[in-house]
């Protein structure tokens, strides 16, 4: 696959981001509750970071190392967080899950609606047969999201990474295509090429 899909829900799309996303880019991510959370975001948000890492997104897309979206609400393309697949290893045929959402979209369901759909996308439409995340211990919410998602918690990594100078413990959450099946998952034929 050379095209990256768009993903439709019920109330969102999933589209590749473009570099008019760089400045909505800058102003969500740069909200220190979201760099808090995330462990590759910086704060403060430096200029010109949302384009160069918008920029490696479609080369890591058609060597199969990242699926990276944009987060935009149907009908006003308005981008309101990212979501993807990372560390995509072929070999193992696993990715992790990683996302984020602007502050002033929080409690919506947006990441749980997001990251399903990213699911179904990894099992059907990259053939993946492992899906994980990490959340940091000190942020629940994450793991919540990732729950609903179907992800079972496999465990705390102590002091696995550092932000801020700060040894983080963490969280594993993971889903097998066979459990996804079992939970009543199935290939989701949403997928339209962009």
């Amino acid at each position: 696959m050379n095209v990256q899909p768009t993903l439709a829900t019920a109330r969102l799309l999933l589209r590749p981001m473009t570099f008019a996303d760089a400045p909505e880019v800058q102003r969500l991510a740069g909200e220190y509750a979201i760099a808090a959370n995330a462990l590759d975001i910086p704060y403060p948000y430096p200029p010109g970071a949302a384009e160069a890492w918008i920029a490696g997104h479609e080369e890591g897309f058609l060597l199969g190392e990242i699926a990276v979206f944009g987060v935009v609400l149907a009908g006003e393309d308005r981008l309101i967080g990212a979501i993807g697949l990372m560390h995509i290893d072929r070999r193992h045929q696993r990715g992790e899950l990683g996302y984020w959402i602007g502050k002033p979209y929080w409690n919506r369901g947006y990441a749980t609606e997001a990251a399903s759909a990213i699911i179904a996308y990894g099992f059907a439409g990259l053939g993946l047969n492992r899906i994980y995340a990490t959340h940091f211990i000190r942020n629940p919410a994450s793991g919540r999201v990732l729950e609903k998602c179907g992800l079972v918690c496999e465990g705390r990594l102590r002091q696995h990474v550092k932000k801020w100078e700060v040894f983080e413990d963490v969280a594993i959450y993971g889903i097998v295509r066979e459990d996804y099946r079992a939970r009543g998952g199935a290939p989701d034929q949403r997928f339209r090429r962009t």
